[in-house]
Formats: C-alpha cells, sequence, structure tokens
C-alpha cells in the first residue's frame, strides 16, 4: 500500500490515538502483546543496572511488564513519563542500563545516528532491544498487503543524517523491512561492530498476532482458538528466520 500522504511528525502522534482507542476493543491482542513484552523484558535480564528508557512508547504498554521503565515519545501524552526525541536524548552520558524500541527502529530515517545517540547514554554492557516487523515469508506478504506503512526493501537506507540536519528536523518516516535488511544476517555489519555486540537475534512466525489484525485490522482471532495459533507458531519455528512476521534484536554496547 502506499505511504501515508505526509511527512509531518503529528502524523505518530494521530496513530497514537488511533491505537489506543482500538487496542482498549481487542483483548486479545492485549495478551499476545504481553508475550512480546516479556520476551523483551528477558533480554535485559543481566543487563548492567540502571534506569530502562523506552523510546516511541505510543500507548505505553510496556510497563504491564517492566513497571519501572521511563516510558517516553516525541509527543508528551498523559499516560508517558516524558518527552523525549530519540536522536538528542535529555539523559547524561552512561546513565541507562537499557532501551527499548517497540516498532519504532523502522520509523528512523537516520538509524545509525539514533544508535550512535542511543549508545551515548548507555552505561557500558547496557542493552538496546528492538522489536520490528519480519520479512521472512508470513511478515513479507501480510505486511505487503495489508500494512499501511511501506515495506522499503528496495529503498537506500541513509544511515546517518546529512551534517546540517538537526534532532528538530525529524519527519515522519517509515520502511518496515530496515531492521530486517539489517540485522537478519547472523553477524552485525561492519558500520554497528564498532560499537555493539549482537546480544540475541529471534524471529517470530507470531501467527496470533498476525489473527489479531494488529491495532488496526478485524481480529480474526478467538480467544478460545489463541492455543490452536501457538501451536502453529511452534510448528513454523522450526524454521522461524524463513516463516518470520517479527523479530527481536538485542545489541550490547562494547
Amino acid at each position: 500500500m502506499a505511504p501515508p500522504p505526509t511527512l509531518d511528525p503529528s502524523q505518530h502522534n494521530t496513530e497514537i490515538h488511533e491505537n489506543f482507542a482500538h487496542w482498549r476493543r481487542k483483548p486479545v491482542l492485549q495478551q499476545v502483546y504481553a508475550e512480546f513484552y516479556r520476551e523483551i523484558a528477558a533480554n535485559l535480564t543481566g543487563s548492567t543496572e540502571g534506569p530502562v528508557l523506552e523510546c516511541g512508547s505510543g500507548i505505553g504498554n510496556l510497563k504491564s511488564v517492566l513497571p519501572d521503565a521511563i516510558t517516553s515519545d516525541l509527543f508528551p501524552n498523559p499516560w508517558l513519563d516524558r518527552q523525549e526525541n530519540v536522536y538528542s536524548l535529555t539523559f547524561p552520558d552512561s546513565s541507562l542500563g537499557g532501551v527499548v524500541l517497540f516498532d519504532v527502529f523502522h520509523h528512523l530515517e537516520y538509524p545509525g545516528t539514533a544508535l550512535a545517540e542511543i549508545a551515548r547514554v548507555l552505561k557500558p554492557g547496557g542493552r538496546v532491544v528492538l522489536f520490528e516487523p519480519a520479512m521472512g515469508l508470513i511478515g513479507r506478504t501480510i505486511l505487503g498487503l495489508f500494512h499501511h506503512e511501506p515495506l522499503g526493501l528496495n529503498k537506500v537506507i541513509a544511515w546517518e543524517a546529512p551534517p546540517s540536519w538537526k534532532a528538530s528536523d525529524n519527519r515522519y518516516y517509515a520502511a518496515q523491512g530496515n531492521a530486517w535488511r539489517l540485522f537478519a544476517k547472523a553477524t552485525l555489519d561492519e558500520k554497528l561492530a564498532g560499537r555493539w555486540r549482537l546480544h540475541n537475534r529471534a524471529f517470530y512466525p507470531a501467527i496470533d498476532w498476525v489473527l489479531t489484525g494488529g491495532f488496526r485490522g478485524p481480529c480474526l482471532l478467538h480467544p478460545k482458538l489463541v492455543p490452536v495459533a501457538k501451536a502453529i507458531n511452534t510448528c513454523l519455528g522450526i524454521q522461524p528466520r524463513l516463516t518470520a512476521a517479527r523479530m527481536l534484536v538485542t545489541l550490547q554496547k562494547h
């Protein structure tokens, strides 16, 4: 489908409020996301001690699993702790133990610039956890056909912002396939390996998530059929990278 017709970053906030309304009507989606959050929390376990910041928290549901996490977004909303721009964080150097980006990385027009800023605020040994769309057979097909954001698989990834760019120049950007293109292979790209090591990488068929319709689509998964969807996930998980619709990447700062 075509990308949103506006480059105005307030499009993100419009989508946040729309998602909040959908979320409250979809208990099965809430259940699926709780499992995603538990995966994220598990990947922070054993990291350097310190506060955990979530950037781009949206409707702020990470706190259901990590109640002490600091939630933030570009836009102030009453359910969030702070207003933060991932390109220009207000935290001191080496002050955080972890950073979470849930469905945020594919909205970063300059991912290398954002990761450099995250590295600045993380303590040595601190981790950043990315939870993103995956471009296995299920993800590429379902997200390509039914999601309003582009996959962007053939677009050049602008790793760093140009010298004249400022964090306040942030604009709406979406390319769902960016994390897949950068992290689907088993080793980190040279531009990442100097600052980070790959702590974990996991792929999920996420059939239960697909059948919920996400925030915007119709829910096709009755609560009683959730165990069936999980059983299908287990079967497809034999080849998780091939079938994946979602992926998790954990980078640890050197």
